[in-house]
């Protein structure tokens, strides 16, 4: 694999909060089951870094290697009820690469302890033909390095190319994992706009990282910028949209792990929860044999906010989603107001999870059968 696919591979995120979702779901993965998820912005060695730290059941050297590794992946191979959310295997690499050009993971798992290194900056350093992922593992009761083939070279490629220059600091980072057990991911070098600054935004809330009204890379005509600020200035954009915080509380359709966000834990919102005039109703897709609970009510915060909120294995794929009788591009709209909740397991995710595979079941979903339904159920209720 090439080194430059690593870059290309983080393109499918052209939003970021997405490749933040990304190591939150690896988090919350069967096998992993963390309970919590720290995120954070640190500074080592006057480099800005994000920081994703969880106490799941951490890694095996070997299971490290398959993470960084493409072309591998155990997903989708659990039979219990808590499914995994991707079946790519693809998460980490194309989300941690999104935020920056590289990343350190430590991790243990109770008898080891690992370091691995994905880094950009380091394969561009030695000239690399290929992707190389050095790992050193250590015994996690006498903390010494396990000698194997590759582990000198790797530790010694991790302390020449990374923010840390000795075994010690690299201790003291696994030591700042809660318990025996969990992960913690630096990545730095954060992804940069054109004009110098980082992409997030993380000086507006201490307690929230967000995204600036005006994104160099994506709104450079005047006009452009101009409405984009207008919008957001008459709350006609959603705040997920700009407010990590805001959207991590809507991630998950019903929570399995609790997120905390600059030392503040994220207050989940359960949507179908916080709407009025609620109705609840099933959807008969014609392609499968199942019946899928779909709920409808007004949204009482702003109704410029409104649409199907899609979700596939509890996680939030497509928010807002507008069908019937709310995209009218001209004339009188119906619907304004009204939110709907689905969770669309039938249906595949895109590669990025912000999206689904454009299929002929998916426009079935979105505009065709749930059209239908979303017609009859306003003109029930008489929605305006």
């Amino acid at each position: 694999m090439s080194p430059s696919y690593l870059e290309s591979n983080s393109t499918s995120h052209t939003w970021p909060f997405s490749a933040v979702a990304e190591l939150i779901d690896n988090a919350s993965d069967p096998g992993v089951t963390a309970k919590n998820i720290w995120i954070d912005v640190v500074t080592v060695r006057e480099q800005l870094c994000l920081s994703f730290m969880d106490n799941g059941s951490g890694m095996t050297p070997n299971k490290l290697h398959k993470m960084l590794s493409f072309g591998f992946t155990e997903k989708g191979s659990s039979k219990s009820s808590h499914q995994p959310i991707g079946v790519y295997g693809n998460g980490f690499k194309s989300g941690s690469m999104r935020l920056g050009r590289d990343a350190l993971i430590f991790t243990k798992n109770g008898g080891c302890q690992s370091v691995g290194m994905l880094s950009q900056s380091f394969l561009q350093a030695i000239k690399a033909q290929a992707v190389i992922v050095p790992i050193a593992p250590f015994n996690q009761q006498t903390k010494t390095l396990v000698v194997t083939e590759d582990s000198e070279a790797s530790l010694r490629a991790i302390l020449k190319y990374s923010l840390f220059q000795s075994v010690s600091e690299l201790q003291e980072q696994l030591d700042s994992i809660q318990g025996k057990k969990g992960t913690k991911i630096l990545i730095w070098n954060i992804r940069r706009n054109k004009d110098g600054k980082p992409e997030f935004d993380f000086d507006t809330d201490a307690e929230d990282i967000r995204l600036p009204e005006i994104r160099s890379e994506e709104t450079q005509a005047k006009w452009r910028r101009d409405y984009y600020k207008q919008r957001r200035d008459s709350n006609d954009v959603p705040e997920m949209e700009f407010s990590l915080r805001a959207y991590l509380s809507i991630l998950y359709l019903k929570p399995r792990i609790q997120i905390v966000l600059r030392q503040k834990k994220v207050q989940t919102k359960l949507i179908s929860k916080s709407l009025s005039m609620i109705e609840n109703d099933v959807y008969k897709p014609q392609f499968i044999n199942e019946r899928v609970k779909i709920t409808f009510g007004f949204n009482r915060k702003n109704k410029e906010h409104y649409g199907i909120m899609m979700y596939h294995k509890n996680r939030l794929i497509k928010a807002h989603q507008k069908v019937g009788c709310q995209i009218k591009l001209s004339g009188q709209r119906s619907g304004v107001g009204v939110i709907g909740v689905i969770e669309c397991n039938f249906l595949k995710p895109a590669h990025n999870k912000q999206d689904f595979e454009y299929t002929k079941e998916y426009r079935e979903t979105s505009f065709g059968e749930t059209e239908h339904f979303v017609v009859q159920l306003i003109a029930n209720n008489g929605f305006k």
